[in-house]
């Protein structure tokens, strides 16, 4: 494997509690996943389950509680000097706001310069050189490294971003909604174009996502992620065809669908999401699952395997007595 994540956790410290003990919220709690090199690896859930964490806590932006983050069978966090540097070049990011995550006071050929700059010591042909092979591979022309951010589309700031990852010739990404900012009709481009990248060389990918027909069309494997662990984890099209977690099932049937004869089901999902602070005992989705049942709110349910490379998190798997069909049946059927 690439890129591991092995029992990451992330506790952020909030304040004192009324007997002077110190709060944490736990945004990150026990998350174990593998991206492999030329795969995309998707971590998706709603908003505050902990996935842009994750994503921090892998470019090493965030230092883990516990746990630990791999790069070529090395843990990260005991990386220094040269080591160091290398996995930071070779493990680049592409952030969510193209209009944001770009100086704007730069222009376009020297943001994609500069993280050659910072990791290189290569002459002014050489970085020349590069760059215009950046903007090549991301589909604009030489002639653009001469103009500001603010002089772009949204979609062209975006593949401005991309070139600036790439320039530096890494082996993975980490990809934080790299679409959500972009209008519709972008999209699919910014997408294909990653696509492309990956095939041509073989890049791994992990991408931190809300959109699920995003998701569907461009990972390999999903993991769904609620209340800061993993609680479903497979190849995408097992896990979107038939997903095995109330969780993943409620979250799959309340994405949008292009058909105008589909009902979208109600209440497939009851009450609020719970808080990272104090998080529920047991399975952490049991006070809002519509088949919870005795230990679901006592045990935390352990992995079970629902395919030859699928597992989920959930007691409806391994109960001894045969569950009645309305039980087991998916929410999104």
């Amino acid at each position: 494997m690439l890129l591991e994540a092995r029992a990451l956790k992330k506790h952020f410290p909030v304040g004192r509690s009324l007997f002077g003990e110190r709060d944490v919220v736990k945004a990150v709690d026990g998350v174990s996943f593998a991206v492999e090199a030329g795969r995309t690896f998707a971590l998706v859930g709603e908003s505050g389950c902990g996935k842009t964490t994750v994503a921090k806590l892998m470019l090493l932006l965030e230092r883990p509680t516990s746990g630990e983050v791999i790069y070529r069978d090395q843990t990260i966090s005991a990386l220094s000097g040269s080591a160091l540097s290398l996995f930071r070049r070779e493990v680049q990011a592409v952030f969510q706001d193209p209009y944001a995550s770009l100086n704007p006071r730069l222009r376009v050929r020297s943001i994609i310069a500069e993280p050659i700059l910072a990791h290189e010591r290569p002459g002014r042909r050489e970085i020349d050189r590069r760059v215009d092979e950046a903007l090549a591979i991301v589909g604009l022309p030489d002639g653009a490294g001469r103009f500001y951010p603010h002089e772009f589309s949204g979609g062209q700031r975006q593949r401005i971003a991309i070139a600036r990852a790439l320039a530096v010739k890494p082996k993975a990404l980490v990809l934080d909604e790299p679409t959500s900012a972009l209008d519709v009709s972008i999209r699919a481009q910014i997408l294909n174009l990653l696509s492309d990248i990956q095939d041509e060389f073989g890049l791994a990918y992990l991408i931190i996502a809300h959109d699920l027909a995003l998701v569907e069309h461009f990972s390999h494997t999903t993991g769904v992620m609620y209340l800061g662990t993993l609680v479903e984890e497979g190849p995408t099209a097992e896990v979107f065809a038939a997903p095995s977690h109330p969780y993943t099932q409620a979250l799959l049937a309340s994405a949008p669908r292009p058909d105008p004869d589909h009902v979208p089901a109600t209440d497939v999902i009851l009450g609020e999401i719970g808080s990272a602070m104090n998080p529920p005992p047991g399975c952490r989705f049991h006070p809002r699952c519509p088949h919870a049942f005795a230990p679901c709110d006592a045990v935390d349910p352990e992995p079970t395997a629902t395919g030859a490379s699928s597992w989920a998190r959930c007691h409806l798997l391994t109960r001894r007595t045969p569950a009645r069909a309305s039980e087991l049946g998916t929410v999104a059927s």
